[in-house]
């Protein structure tokens, strides 16, 4: 509950942005220190210390983000139990859609809602119907640990979709990254048996990777949509209910749900794809630097297996910890690049 009121609270009450920040620092120097009549513009010391103020509520932001993940794919298993995988999604984007629609009544892009819509039904169809869908029949085919750490190679998936979409090039350190995430991608899906070409649940793989497909092509049509991102993420769940809910009537119905199923797609849908998104997005906007931030995410995964196996019971395979670093090198690989550029 104090994550939900704080994620809610901080588009009410916001920070000062720190391009905002920058910008009146520089217009003060170019001034020579003084700002517009009657405004003292902050000196060098005062505006470190700013920065300084802003990075550490970044970092608190995005902690809570990775905490957060942290937990789903053990809601993801357990909910799993109980629900079907378009069972899971459906009530998840329901709870979620709500979570949103509350937080854009208290941000100041709200109305900017109004309009856009025509631009929100290829990434509704994209995130969250399609990447969600095959996501949770992944987790449904595979162990937990399994799904979630072929899920990570989505970043080295996006870094080869944006040669052909975006025209950017390889280097070297995204070629050898790619190498490193995808051998552990080999290890995960034949359990160890590298050399056997034998993969313990083929159609779960492939479910895992074509998410990680989906997820990456999204984020790179995501770059060129100029709604906000609060706004957009409203209008794609709002847009993706009643395609749902249609699947879901076609294809299977609506029954009695177990209550431990509802809990854990009410608790996928307000944490998984609500306040997760809520606090990674204020994160990355207080920060001054992006790879301060990003650089979190690789503390998910092992949190991730040790939840798995002390609530889910699920035993840790050698397989999955070798995968799991050989993709999280690939990724450090691929990271240590953008630094650098």
């Amino acid at each position: 509950m104090v994550i939900v009121i704080v994620s809610l609270h901080f588009t009410k009450d916001r920070a000062v942005p720190l391009n905002s920040t920058i910008e009146n620092h520089m217009r003060g120097l170019k001034s020579g220190g003084a700002g517009q009549e009657g405004v003292r513009m902050p000196n060098n010391g005062e505006f470190a210390s700013e920065l300084a103020v802003q990075d550490r509520s970044a970092i608190a932001f995005g902690l809570g983000a990775v905490a957060l993940w942290s937990t789903v794919a053990t809601a993801f298993k357990i909910s799993l139990d109980h629900l079907s995988p378009l069972q899971l999604l459906w009530l998840a984007i329901l709870t979620s859609w709500v979570v949103l629609g509350v937080a854009l009544l208290f941000s100041p892009t709200r109305s900017q809602a109004r309009t856009g819509w025509s631009r929100a039904w290829l990434p509704a169809l994209l995130n969250p119907v399609g990447y969600y869908l095959i996501l949770f029949s992944a987790y449904d085919r595979l162990p937990g640990q399994e799904a979630m750490a072929l899920n990570y190679t989505w970043a080295l998936t996006m870094t080869l979709l944006a040669v052909p979409i975006l025209g950017q090039k390889l280097t070297g350190s995204d070629i050898l990254g790619g190498v490193l995430a995808y051998s552990g991608v080999w290890v995960i899906a034949t359990r160890g048996e590298v050399t056997t070409f034998q993969f313990a649940n083929p159609a779960g793989v492939g479910l895992a990777l074509l998410s990680t497909l989906l997820w990456a092509l999204y984020w790179l049509l995501n770059a060129r949509d100029p709604r906000p991102p609060l706004v957009a993420q409203f209008q794609n769940f709002t847009l993706a209910l009643p395609i749902l809910t249609g699947i879901l009537l076609l294809w299977e119905g609506f029954h009695k749900i177990e209550s431990v199923g509802l809990v854990g797609a009410v608790y996928v849908g307000i944490f998984e794809m609500g306040i997760s998104f809520l606090l990674w997005q204020e994160a990355t906007r207080r920060t001054s630097r992006t790879a301060r931030v990003a650089n979190l995410i690789f503390l998910s995964p092992p949190v991730s297996l040790l939840l798995l196996w002390w609530i889910r019971g699920e035993p840790l395979l050698t397989s999955t910890f070798v995968g799991l670093v050989l993709i999280l090198g690939g990724l450090g690989v691929q990271n240590k690049k953008g630094r650098s550029s």
